[in-house]
């Protein structure tokens, strides 16, 4: 991996470059760096969730997907290397299917909302779906391992199912979408 800085302003951005990991230099505005601000900013998101009264088993969780985001940076960050693997998409996998097991099954729409922890939680969800959209817009352009947008996909879904979960921690439920509502609201 690059060095670890020691000097925080190095003023080599302000004709508009960033360094990667390898030592080249790519433009701000390059869909390499959308991505990486992208998966930095959700990681940032899962932070402020931890914040939050949460059950110690998913604390612990969210600690170990904050590590995996930062790998997944670590490679955005530097061309051609591979960081996210499929045993870190599998344990996505398990854990889906170990917090869907005991959530009822969804007859409605859901809005994001109910507790403060599941709001954040779709926060989450829905900056994860960007930078899934940035991995797959870099992909487009050069050649990107399949495992990084795997893990975004598999994130995105378990923060909907832990939205629900937490709602339910919390002691409430999930707020239903109701059709129609706008328009009865106008009669």
């Amino acid at each position: 991996m690059g060095n670890r800085l020691s000097k925080i302003a190095t003023r080599t951005g302000d004709d508009g470059s960033t360094g990667l990991g390898d030592g080249s230099r790519t433009a701000k505005d390059h869909p390499r760096i959308h991505a990486l601000g992208d998966v930095d900013e959700l990681n940032s998101h899962v932070g402020l969730l931890l914040c939050e009264d949460l059950p110690a088993t998913l604390r612990e969780e969210l600690l170990t997907i904050q590590h995996d985001l930062f790998d997944l940076g670590g490679e955005l960050c530097i061309p051609g290397y591979s960081l996210i693997t499929e045993t870190q998409v599998a344990r996505l996998d398990a854990l889906l299917e170990k917090y869907n097991a005991d959530l009822p099954p969804l007859k409605e729409f859901i809005l994001p909302g109910g507790s403060r922890a599941a709001a954040q939680m779709h926060i989450c969800r829905t900056v994860c779906r960007r930078a899934e959209r940035a991995v797959v817009t870099l992909a487009q352009a050069e050649t990107v391992n399949p495992q990084p947008r795997q893990y975004l996909n598999r994130l995105s879904d378990l923060c909907f199912v832990l939205s629900r979960m937490l709602n339910r921690y919390a002691g409430g439920s999930d707020v239903l979408w109701h059709k129609g509502r706008t328009e009865d609201e106008k009669q």
